[in-house]
């Protein structure tokens, strides 16, 4: 394997939440994190981003290594940050910041995906709230968008406790599963950050998500769907 292409050994980035931790995966995660892919599988491949006809991504070692190689990258080049979701000392699931423009625009997107055995204790709204500040206060974003399939309603419970801005329906807006999906748009601002941002980092909501949010510069592999 290319060193381009070797995954980091040590993690580049932690991000400390109340009661989980944000941290960039490598090379060690990977039994934990295809047993959780294995026995998720049926209730996380319905709302991934894929193309008709395509397969599904690979899971073995190598390809594990390759896309934390490339989330390094993107790291590395402020275009993007995926990290693994640990509670309790455990992987559990995924969350990215994905879909990084700069310039005028300073926008990015979130997605993320959790195990089906913890849906419904606050892990995946507080994932997003800690990746919601660092978006605002050390990248110095100014939009942050999660886009959802509108039938997936465990998904839109998260967006919707916390109290993300709805900015309508778009049309068509991202392949999922072989289809063509129409999402709905959830937003938020830094001005509303700095509004809402103590009030959403307090102990408050719960979620059932299996996985949400869209952006289409995210690569397919990870479960970020509506």
């Amino acid at each position: 394997m290319t060193p381009s292409l070797r995954a980091q050994q040590v993690r580049s980035l932690e991000l400390p939440g109340r009661r989980i931790r944000l941290a960039t995966l490598v090379e060690a995660d990977y039994p934990a994190w295809l047993e959780v892919r294995n026995r998720c599988r049926d209730w996380l491949v319905p709302w991934e981003p894929r193309s008709k006809g395509s397969p599904l991504p690979a899971e073995d070692h190598g390809s594990f290594v390759a896309r934390c190689a490339m989330r390094e990258r993107e790291r590395q080049l402020g275009s993007g940050f995926g990290f693994g979701i640990f509670y309790e000392g455990r992987f559990v699931g995924e969350v990215t910041l994905s879909s990084i423009l700069r310039g005028p625009f300073q926008n990015g997107s979130i997605g993320y995906w959790v195990d089906k055995d913890l849906a419904g204790l606050g892990i995946v709204p507080e994932a997003v709230v800690v990746v919601l500040r660092f978006a605002f206060e050390t990248l110095r974003l100014h939009r942050i968008e999660v886009a959802i399939i509108p039938r997936n309603n465990a998904s839109r419970r998260v967006a919707e406790k916390l109290a993300l801005r709805n900015e309508g329906i778009a049309l068509g807006f991202l392949e999922i599963n072989g289809q063509w999906e129409d999402h709905v748009r959830y937003a938020m601002t830094s001005e509303e950050w700095s509004a809402r941002g103590a009030e959403l980092r307090a102990p408050g909501p719960t979620d059932g998500a299996p996985g949400g949010g869209a952006g289409p510069g995210d690569d397919g592999d990870l479960t970020r769907f509506g």
